[in-house]
């Protein structure tokens, strides 16, 4: 592979049409600059150029060089360019758990993005089990997920009331198992609701599972089974079944940046934090529309 440092002179040649403008265009010397064309062309063994008075005119070895030449130049700047802003861009990256991926939330997540131009953010949405674990591994910088209550020192944390819910058809008959539409295995619903029911001696068998609440919630309008899920998971006109089931303790929401976590992270988990407080806020307001209980009942607001 020839210098760079050659083939830049070379370029240079070509593209300013002689030596002595080459140079300057490179500050140097026309003969800096002839030494190099001759130490390329003892390198590659051929001539590369022939003189027509002050003319440096290409061969036909010249001509089949230069785009090569031009190609080899170009690949090593942007080379240069990836990988050095590569190493000096910062990189923060945030979980979330995939049904508190709201359009607010991904507001925020955006603004910060759009002030934070020198900062590459990565977001995962995941099951909360996952995001803990990707935070304590350092895979995450911060990190919103389902936990048990009070089980560790955090940012901040908002309690979740968890309801039973599914069309009243999907309500089992006595004796019958309870239908369950729920997550994968290690998603602390779907142990708060197992748990639940065996403690309460129902029967139970898992009759669809998604990993995300989208396909939870199209389940339960198609009436395949029954489910447990915070206010956040809850449509518009969803039933609520508790008084049907036996009831489940309370989870949390938490928030918490990875120790060592670079400031821009920091900066994150505040906004974070300030949304979270003031979406908690307009959950603690008397609700215009709520989900309704199997009795028809509007669902009296809890905090987030």
């Amino acid at each position: 592979m020839p210098d760079l440092d050659l083939l830049h002179s070379f370029v240079s040649v070509v593209e300013a049409g002689g030596f002595t403008r080459a140079g300057e265009r490179v500050h140097r010397t026309q003969s800096t600059v002839s030494q190099q064309i001759r130490k390329l062309e003892e390198r590659l063994g051929c001539v590369l150029f022939r003189r027509e008075g002050r003319k440096a005119l290409l061969t036909e070895d010249g001509e089949r060089l230069l785009g090569y030449a031009r190609r080899i130049l170009a690949l090593s700047s942007e080379l240069h360019d990836t990988v050095g802003k590569a190493a000096r861009t910062e990189v923060v990256r945030l979980g979330l758990p995939d049904d508190f991926a709201v359009p607010a939330l991904t507001g925020i997540v955006g603004s910060f993005a759009r002030s934070h131009p020198e900062v590459r953010l990565s977001v995962c949405c995941d099951l909360s089990c996952r995001l803990s674990l990707a935070l304590a591994q350092g895979e995450l910088d911060v990190a919103l997920f389902k936990r048990e209550p009070g089980s560790g020192s955090c940012i901040a944390a908002w309690p979740e009331r968890l309801h039973w819910t599914g069309t009243l058809d999907a309500v089992p008959h006595d004796g019958e198992a309870v239908r369950l539409v729920m997550r994968p295995p290690g998603c602390l619903y779907r142990e708060r609701a197992i748990h639940a029911l065996e403690r309460a001696g129902r029967r139970w068998r898992i009759v669809y599972e998604s990993p995300n609440l989208p396909g939870i919630q199209a389940a339960l309008r198609g009436g395949l089974g029954v489910s447990l899920l915070d206010e956040q998971g809850l449509e518009t006109d969803s039933v609520l079944l508790d008084e049907a089931f036996p009831a489940v303790s309370p989870t949390e929401l938490a928030l918490m940046a990875r120790p060592g976590a670079p400031e821009s992270a920091q900066e994150l988990a505040s906004m974070l934090r300030r949304f979270c407080d003031a979406h908690r806020s307009r959950a603690d307001a008397p609700p215009q529309a709520a989900a309704t209980t199997g009795m028809g009942k509007p669902l009296a607001a809890e905090p987030l």
